[in-house]
Parts: structure tokens; sequence; C-alpha cells
């Protein structure tokens, strides 16, 4: 069963490296985002370092959704889904290693560049560690919950399309959280709070999210 798990994990972060458009394009994805909307914001420094925390996590969020309907629907189209229904490995650890995998290729990448990124939003030196904390917990969440959201659109011609709609409201919780977090320097809440809220929102999401996703994936076409 470990050597499934382990095989599933690694063939998805090779496929990630060799195919270019899973981390990679993210980040690119989540600079842009990052970049335009201060020049929409304007020169208002103070209102830009304000709400830079929740500029870094709604570009996180739109990052992770870049290449998350092809999650399943690539191994739908090669045929190695079947294969990994059939193989001896549940299928709720199955989708829990694909989900770590992608995690491991999007979200964590974000993680690590959002507080160098947090300087184009003018967000504070001491800002920088809560926002890190807040993302390395936070996304895991948004990765359990669009893994749960690719296998039920993993049979949809246009599953793509769907998929930012079925994801984005099951998000909002871990958004509010994360910016809470984030700006918790500029405020009287405690960062300890919301910190620990956005771990058990991503356990959580990753219990329901492997539970459900495999769930789809047994249905039949």
């Amino acid at each position: 069963m470990r050597r499934a798990f382990l095989a599933i994990l690694k063939r998805d972060l090779a496929l990630a490296v060799k195919a270019g458009g899973g981390g990679e394009l993210a980040l690119v994805f989540f600079l842009t985002v990052v970049v335009l909307i201060p020049f929409a914001l304007g020169p208002d420094l103070n209102l830009l370092s304000r709400i830079g925390p929740a500029i870094l996590w709604l570009g996180a969020l739109l990052a992770t959704l870049i290449g998350l309907d092809r999650l399943f629907q690539a191994d739908e189209e090669d045929g190695s889904l079947d294969l990994i229904r059939g193989a001896g490995l549940p299928l709720e650890f199955a989708v829990f290693a694909k989900a770590l995998a992608h995690w491991l290729t999007t979200g964590l990448p974000l993680t690590l560049a959002a507080p160098l990124l947090g300087l184009l939003v003018a967000l504070p030196a001491e800002g920088v560690l809560p926002l890190a904390a807040s993302l390395a917990l936070g996304t895991p969440a948004l990765s359990f919950i669009g893994t749960a959201a690719a296998a039920l659109t993993a049979s949809l011609r246009r599953g793509g399309l769907i998929l930012p709609i079925l994801v984005a409201p099951l998000t909002v919780p871990v958004l509010i959280f994360g910016v809470s977090a984030s700006s918790a320097v500029r405020g009287p809440m405690s960062l300890q709070s919301p910190l620990l809220i956005l771990a058990a929102l991503s356990l959580m999401a990753a219990a329901v999210g492997c539970v459900a996703a495999a769930a789809a994936l047994r249905q039949p076409d």
C-alpha cells in the first residue's frame, strides 16, 4: 500500500515538473494578480498595505485553480484512472496522494514566494511571518477542496468552467481566517486563533475532500 501511494505521488510530481504547467504557471498567475491590483488601486500605500494580505490570499486562491481541472481528467483520458481504481490501494489514499502532489507543486511554491511578493503590496516586515504561516496552513485546504471538485467534474467535457464555481464558495472560511491571520499584526486579534482554525480547516478538508473525491470517482460515467 505504501509503495502504491508513493508511486502515485512520485508520478504526479514528475508529471507536474515535466509538463511545466503546474507550479510555474500558478506562480506566474500569482505574480500577475499581485502586480496588477496595485495598479488598479492607485498610489495610496496605506490602503495597499491594509488590503495587501487579502490581495495575496485572493491571488493564491486563483493560482491554485490553475490546472486543477486536469487533475483527474488527464488520468481519465489516458486510462490511468482505471488502473488506480483497480489497484490495491484504497481510492481515498490515491486521491490523498494526488492532492498532496498538487499542494507540493502549487501551494508550497506560492507560500514560499508570498513573502517576496509582499513587498509589492507594501506588506510590513512584521507581517511577513504571519502571512507565510497562514499560507502554509491554509493552502492545503484549497488543494483538497479543489481535488474533490476536480473529481466531480472529471468526466465532464467542459468541467473546467464549472470547477471554480464549485470551489470558490467552499474556500470562503479559508480566505477569512487566512486574511485575519495575515492582518493580526495590525489589530488586537491574536495570531494563534486564526492559525489554529486554518490548520483545522486543512485537516477537515483533507478528510472530507478525499472521501468525497473517491466517492465521485467510483460513480459510473
